[in-house]
């Protein structure tokens, strides 16, 4: 089921497959490495054999060098490669790192109270950091991808996701480097809208189409062909491509 779910993805128009073997909501349970492997074989397998690209998304180092064994393209790292262990193995793969920040730095989300207007310089501050760190260990620089993390990762207020949503492009200019966001369907958005999970669609669409505008470069989504028809139609309004 995995399977098919991806390459319908892929036949919609995404350019990489996010595999997430355990999940990071608060109410989830903790899965533990070699349970993450055995969910991850057989559908990261069968991608690769396809000639997909792949991104496995697990903050357990163990995972992590099961995934860069594979030859994934790209390790995606809720708690942003705290592990300084790991940090000989990711200079010599050759897969790009999305480096995600959190309010928890901890595997999975929590329900914390946070200070909307703290969060910026919380989030430049802990960037600053884990660039610094990763490349002194040896990754290239441009081997990174910065995820200033969303929904619950920012606390249970919605209005923090709303600020830091706010300012990406200006995230972007200071750290000059590609951006990441993740609000599909999150927390927030239900928040602002009252809408259930299964009903964010409308709003999803609305946040990814404004992440676009201000210049980030990935957006991880679960409705690939809604983000792909409405950036189109962005660019022709824009002037940047053909109308027929």
């Amino acid at each position: 089921a995995a399977l098919e779910h991806a390459r319908a993805l892929l036949s919609s128009g995404a350019h990489a497959v996010d595999l997430g073997p355990a999940s990071s909501h608060p109410d989830s349970r903790q899965v533990s490495a070699a349970q993450e492997v055995e969910r991850l074989r057989p559908v990261l397998d069968g991608l690769l054999a396809e000639g997909a690209a792949v991104s496995v998304d697990s903050c357990l180092p163990e995972t992590q060098l099961y995934a860069v064994g594979r030859g994934v393209s790209y390790l995606n790292d809720i708690r942003g490669f705290p592990d300084r262990s790991m940090y000989p193995v990711l200079a010599r793969a050759a897969c790009k790192l999305v480096v995600m920040h959190s309010v928890q730095r901890a595997e999975r989300a929590t329900r914390e109270q946070v200070d909307p207007a703290a969060l910026p310089a919380e989030i430049d501050a802990f960037f600053a950091e884990r660039i610094d760190a990763l490349c002194a260990a040896g990754v290239e620089r441009e081997r990174l991808i910065l995820d200033p993390g969303m929904g619950f990762f920012l606390g249970s207020d919605a209005g923090a996701s709303v600020r830091v949503l706010r300012g990406i492009g200006d995230l972007r200019r200071r750290f000059e480097l590609p951006l990441l966001v993740s609000v599909s369907r999150k927390s927030f958005l239900g928040a602002l809208t009252g809408a259930a999970v299964s009903q964010r669609g409308p709003a999803t669409l609305a946040a990814e189409l404004y992440a676009a505008a201000q210049g980030v470069d990935y957006i991880r989504t679960h409705d690939v062909a809604a983000l792909r028809d409405a950036l189109a139609i962005a660019r022709i309004l824009d002037g940047g491509g053909e109308a027929c």
